[in-house]
């Protein structure tokens, strides 16, 4: 690429370029670089509107920088447009000149899957079949793909208010699965393998009562102490990973009403990348329930785009425009 050039990467690109495999792959190594020490990471800068709410996320690593401008806007389904809408520009770490600019909606969507497939490889049973998912949004796709990716799903049942049987539909057949839509939050929970619970719903969605022992949970939509997924007495239950500790503590709404309960040391709960490092023990008997909760940060950002902007330039894809 030329000095005046950049590189602009749509969704299709981004898909082109950065497959669920070897976005995994650019978790693993997001997550265990964050737990290093090796990214420089700010949390998250929040600006609320009337609307809705914009987040400026950058991070630096191996001389490459990443911006993401993210906002999540709950009205805009009603709008036919996605909850949440956001561009990354990648910037050269020693220069600052942008390198590219890619569909951020469309790689929030890959890594955020990512991040969850990454937990699900590392922490649910081997032999994990039955995948239960609440929430049906923008998000849930990229979930249901990353965790086929990793462990051999035959039945999925999602459920959503109402959102479900358009998923159902999209999905039909994903890796010879059967998908199905569940009446209930505890019909797709109850005696699941693997759940997930991607909604933005302010209050619990899923409680002790629907999940079994041996559950592997991938809690990854609520972003603020006011919201969460899970109760108090399910994430006392669980032996809880998390994406970094600072940016948990600081906005997983799940974490810190459990905390604030007296119903969770925070000494027990632990990065997933030092899982990745061999720091610390993963799941310990096949009946623990593990919660894997992510508020999503910078560095999988920053990762997944340098992992994407590599393979464009590799194998030509995307579009150049000068600056």
């Amino acid at each position: 690429m030329t000095e005046r050039m950049m590189r602009i990467l749509t969704a299709d690109d981004l898909k082109t370029a950065l497959p669920m495999p070897a976005a995994i792959d650019a978790m693993a190594a997001a997550f265990s670089a964050l737990s290093a020490g090796e990214v420089e990471q700010p949390l998250r800068t929040r600006l609320t509107t009337p609307h809705g709410v914009t987040f400026a996320m950058p991070a630096y690593a191996d001389g490459t920088s990443a911006l993401k401008v993210a906002s999540v806007y709950g009205g805009n389904p009603a709008r036919g447009l996605p909850v949440i809408t956001a561009l990354v520009v990648v910037l050269d770490g020693k220069t600052g000149r942008p390198q590219a600019i890619i569909d951020g909606t469309a790689l929030t969507a890959l890594r955020t899957g990512a991040a969850s497939g990454l937990a699900t490889k590392l922490l649910a049973r081997p032999v994990s079949e039955v995948l239960g998912v609440i929430g049906a949004g923008g998000m849930a796709p990229a979930q249901i793909e990353a965790v086929c990716a990793v462990r051999p799903i035959h039945l999925i049942r999602i459920y959503s208010p109402n959102r479900a049987a358009e998923l159902v539909n999209r999905l039909h057949g994903i890796n010879g699965a059967e998908v199905v839509q569940a009446g209930s939050a505890h019909d797709a929970a109850f005696d699941s393998d693997i759940i997930i619970t991607c909604t933005n719903s302010p209050s619990p969605v899923l409680t002790r009562a629907d999940v079994c022992e041996g559950a592997h949970i991938n809690a990854i939509g609520s972003y603020t102490p006011a919201m969460a997924e899970l109760t108090p007495a399910l994430v006392h239950d669980a032996r809880v990973f998390i994406d970094q500790h600072e940016a948990a503590w600081a906005e997983a709404g799940e974490l810190i009403q459990a905390r604030d309960g007296g119903l969770l040391d925070p000494a027990n709960v632990h990065e997933i990348g030092a899982l990745m490092r061999g720091e610390i023990l993963g799941r310990t008997r096949p009946e623990e329930i593990t919660v894997f909760k992510s508020v999503g940060v910078a560095a999988q950002d920053l990762y997944a785009a340098t992992a994407a902007l590599i393979a464009a330039e590799e194998r030509g894809i995307g579009t150049l425009v000068a600056l």
